[in-house]
């Protein structure tokens, strides 16, 4: 970050302690992007993120007077979202538990071929791309809570490892050792099982039905198709590390703009009676 951006977020930061609604307007749009994609990465499905992301925000909005500028803003509310989501327990994910060995047996036992076609005259081509985003999506949900975080932290914004370690409570040593396993497990996975991203026998089009059958995609709700894609990458800090040589094999890790749905419910808080938490918190 320039020095005259650092010195404008300054500026806001102090002005939206004081309680002006603008600068904390400015602030939370910088961040909204960030919080959605650690949740949805995290929680597995659109709805989830966005209703933890909402939580999160109002988090960032209520503790603003604690931020003591010992670390950059986007860490600081990284932080806060990383812990607020590894205790996170309102998602379908946390109900439904899913390991590797049960997404593989589906992988290799499911009897596709007997599901009529459900694609309701949506073409097959756009239903397969949605699978394939929720499905690397939905995967990380395999992973313990702990190791996912590491794995999205590590993988999608490479967060060093001096902060990472601080802000899961490891050395740093332990947190590269901890991704560095993380990542090649879930890199075996994809290349044992997934014909999109290795040479598994998994091939997203062949399955759009059974998904269909088994609400894993909805033909009416594209949500990953949808979604925008976000341009610029996201990062909590300046200081990037490579741990391994496998982060190529990671393609399907993209962001995503905060959807409207986000967006306009920090506009109704900003304009609501609502807002008057942040001011006297």
């Amino acid at each position: 970050m320039n020095q005259s951006k650092d010195k404008e977020l300054q500026v806001w930061i102090d002005q939206a302690i004081a309680g002006d609604k603008q600068s904390l307007e400015n602030l939370l749009a910088g961040v909204q992007d960030l919080v959605f994609n650690l949740s949805l990465r995290m929680l597995g499905t659109l709805p989830d993120a966005e209703d933890a992301s909402q939580d999160i925000l109002l988090k960032v909005m209520t503790h603003l007077s604690s931020f003591r500028k010992e670390s950059s803003f986007s860490t600081w509310v990284f932080a806060i979202a990383v812990n607020h989501l590894k205790n996170y327990k309102k998602h379908m994910f946390a109900r439904y538990p899913l390991s590797f060995d049960d997404y593989g047996d589906d992988i290799l036992h499911a009897r596709i071929l007997e599901v009529p076609d459900l694609t309701q005259n949506v073409e097959k081509a756009i239903l397969a791309e949605e699978l394939k985003l929720s499905c690397t999506n939905v995967m990380l949900q395999c992973l313990d809570t702990e190791s996912r975080c590491i794995f999205i932290m590590g993988t999608m914004f490479q967060v060093d490892s001096r902060i990472a370690g601080d802000i899961l409570g490891i050395t740093p040593e332990a947190y590269r050792q901890r991704l560095s396993r993380v990542r090649r497990k879930m890199a075996d996975f994809l290349r044992e099982y997934c014909g999109e991203y290795g040479k598994g026998k998994c091939h997203c089009e062949e399955r759009v039905n059974y998904a269909i059958q088994n609400h894993r995609i909805h033909p009416s709700r594209l949500d990953f198709c949808h979604a925008v894609p976000k341009q610029v990458a996201l990062e909590v800090t300046a200081a990037m590390e490579e741990i391994d040589e496998i982060s190529q094999e990671f393609s399907f890790c993209r962001t995503y703009e905060s959807p409207e749905r986000l967006k306009q419910f920090l506009t109704d808080f900003l304009n609501g009676k609502s807002f008057s938490v942040v001011k006297n918190g």
